[in-house]
């Protein structure tokens, strides 16, 4: 007598997946989370809302599970509609790249690239990454996208980026491989006018803590790197008056407000601080800032454009600390 045949669930559900899964539903999914009504899901892709309640519990079936709960607050995802959602976004985000890619190709490019870059990348690494790819023999479409490490870094995992030239991260980043290949020294900024009054008396964080801080958003490389050096002088860190990374915005801060600081990179400040409206406490930090890093998705690491690119900016960053 033959044995029962146990069965896996996971190889079931991935079955219904690839033979009754569309791309339309990926869509769906995404668009009931952004509203958050099925009303306004209707209404932007032009359906009755009968008609995108069932297209929910078709996809529902599809996954097997319950994938949004009906609150006070809309339809918010479940566990499992968390999980859908985030293989919606990784599958339309590569078949968005596939068809820039095409397009790029089409129009007689050698292909495409999508490269992250944080506001403190030295001008010197950024202009060499740039070149390399801008002035490629045949050409190739470049997309740049800036923004803190942690949102680079999950553009990164979202498949909507490349690689990233960033902060060291320390978070979760599986599926990624990160270089350090720069180290920063930090310096004090403050408005050019108010360097004289600011630096009268020796570096004293719990003084510093009383100015007007401009730090990064929380839960960033940089801010935590920042509070862990308040934390470790014995001070309680500051509660900055404006977050952000936004370079413009904090020169316009600095100008402004008299007792406005921040921390900056000491060579990028000098490639910005030509216009005279910042400058530098006379002081030497003791510390460095969390390595400018190199990174790429783990399954693109191979690829040559990738490869060529890497060296170019580990090569120039070498020279740089030469």
């Amino acid at each position: 007598m033959a044995l029962p045949t146990a069965l896996d669930p996971a190889a079931l559900l991935q079955h219904a997946l690839i033979s009754r899964l569309k791309l339309r539903q990926l869509s769906l999914l995404q668009a009931i989370d952004r509203h958050r009504t099925l009303g306004r899901v209707a209404a932007e892709m032009q359906l009755s809302q009968p008609a995108i309640t069932k297209a929910l519990h078709e996809v529902e079936d599809i996954f097997g599970s319950q994938l949004f709960d009906r609150t006070s607050r809309g339809l918010v995802p479940t566990a499992a509609g968390d999980a859908a959602l985030h293989c919606a976004r990784r599958w339309l985000a590569e078949l968005e790249a596939t068809s820039r890619v095409l397009t790029s190709l089409e129009a007689g490019r050698s292909g495409r690239i999508r490269l992250g870059l944080t506001q403190q990348v030295p001008k010197q690494l950024m202009s060499a990454a740039l070149t390399h790819l801008l002035d490629r023999s045949p050409r190739i479409s470049v997309m740049v996208r800036e923004g803190t490490t942690d949102e680079l870094v999950a553009g990164l995992v979202a498949r909507e980026l490349d690689c990233a030239i960033g902060r060291s991260y320390d978070g979760d980043a599986s599926g990624l491989v990160q270089e350090a290949i720069f180290e920063q020294e930090p310096c004090l900024v403050v408005g050019a006018k108010n360097v004289k009054r600011l630096s009268r008396v020796p570096l004293d964080w719990a003084k510093l803590a009383q100015l007007d801080w401009i730090l990064p958003p929380p839960n960033t490389p940089m801010r935590r790197t920042y509070n862990a050096i308040f934390v470790g002088a014995g001070v309680q860190p500051p509660l900055p008056i404006l977050e952000t990374t936004a370079i413009r915005t904090m020169e316009m801060v600095l100008r402004q407000e008299p007792n406005a600081i921040t921390i900056f990179a000491r060579d990028v400040l000098a490639d910005i601080e030509g216009a005279g409206h910042w400058a530098a406490l006379p002081y030497r930090l003791s510390w460095n800032l969390p390595p400018v890093s190199f990174f790429m998705l783990k399954d693109l690491e191979p690829h040559p454009t990738v490869q060529s690119l890497r060296r170019v900016v580990v090569e120039t960053a070498q020279r740089m600390m030469a």
